[in-house]
């Protein structure tokens, strides 16, 4: 969980909801927030991300029934946390992190003090990166979740929309983080999880295909034949629905590369890199005055363009 100074007080503080709701110092050190009234309010105020919350709504949100003097045990409850999260703010000195403003109350947190909002700008950053640079990204943004994000609040209504958003977006980052694998030359590293989030979300054909992807990429045409009919079937069951037109055509690949067993599926990385090794060592005598500068231009040429380019870089 990342930090962030608060002006008032300079303590640093971090939240996180990618699992139980928690608060940290600067140390890395639990922040006790107290009881579970406490921790929900500040929840919910996280999900407003930086806006107003009214106190009246803050009563209906923690309450189904509100009791007598639900009003004055939010503001107590608010009371509490700002000195949890501000223990050296002065007394009478106004909370810049857990503010009152207007009818209600915001929490000021900076975007990379809450894991939620770190893991969305760190999938967002992933998008704009090369495979190769946006695996290992994806890999430490999916590392920060520790659970169903709001965990302990599984049946508060004012959670189900941001959590429902966030778990979208997490089984959006495991797919994207297993396309960067493939497209890198790794598809061996991304069958595993892959096989794992199909059986655990048999809805999502982009989790199938690139599941059998990953295998035909591995030389295991026969494994990703068996992936996608069991897509079909497990669609057809589930939801009484055909497979879509990218696992159709998939699978059509797979099935022309079984009668044409010549048509070899793309290298992969490794596979790619010996044949270039070994082109180069036959090709460039080893004392050249040029090695250096063809070892530069070969590795610029598979960097941009991946084992599509080899062919060109050899002629």
């Amino acid at each position: 969980m990342t930090t962030t100074g608060s002006p008032a007080s300079g303590t640093a503080v971090g939240f996180g909801v990618l699992g139980p709701v928690e608060c940290r110092d600067g140390a890395g050190l639990p922040v006790r927030l107290g009881g579970p009234r406490h921790r929900e309010v500040v929840a919910r105020l996280l999900v407003a991300r930086r806006r107003v919350v009214p106190v009246d709504r803050l009563v209906a949100d923690l309450w189904e029934e509100p009791p007598p003097g639900a009003t004055g045990a939010v503001r107590t409850f608010v009371a509490e946390v700002r000195r949890a999260l501000e223990p050296g703010r002065r007394p009478r000195t106004p909370s810049r992190l857990l503010a009152t403003e207007g009818p209600g109350y915001v929490l000021r947190p900076a975007p990379g003090a809450v894991d939620a909002w770190h893991f969305e700008a760190e999938v967002a950053r992933a998008a704009g990166l090369a495979p190769a640079d946006a695996a290992p990204v994806l890999d430490a943004a999916l590392a920060t979740w520790r659970g169903p994000a709001y965990a302990d609040f599984p049946g508060a209504r004012w959670a189900h929309a941001e959590r429902a958003r966030l778990a979208e977006l997490r089984l959006h980052a495991v797919e994207r983080r297993a396309d960067a694998l493939i497209r890198s030359g790794a598809p061996r590293e991304a069958v595993w999880d892959l096989d794992a989030h199909v059986a655990e979300h048999p809805w999502r054909e982009d989790g199938w295909h690139l599941l059998a992807t990953a295998l035909l990429r591995s030389g295991r045409q026969g494994d990703a034949l068996g992936v996608l009919r069991r897509a079909r079937r497990v669609l057809a069951d589930q939801l009484g629905a055909d497979p879509g037109p990218g696992l159709a055509r998939l699978e059509r690949e797979v099935l022309r590369q079984a009668d044409h067993p010549d048509e070899a599926a793309p290298p992969t990385g490794d596979e790619v890199w010996s044949s270039a090794a070994a082109a180069y060592e036959g090709s460039v005598p080893a004392r050249s005055p040029a090695r250096l500068e063809a070892t530069a231009s070969l590795l610029r040429e598979l960097a941009v363009t991946g084992a599509g380019g080899l062919g060109a870089a050899r002629r």
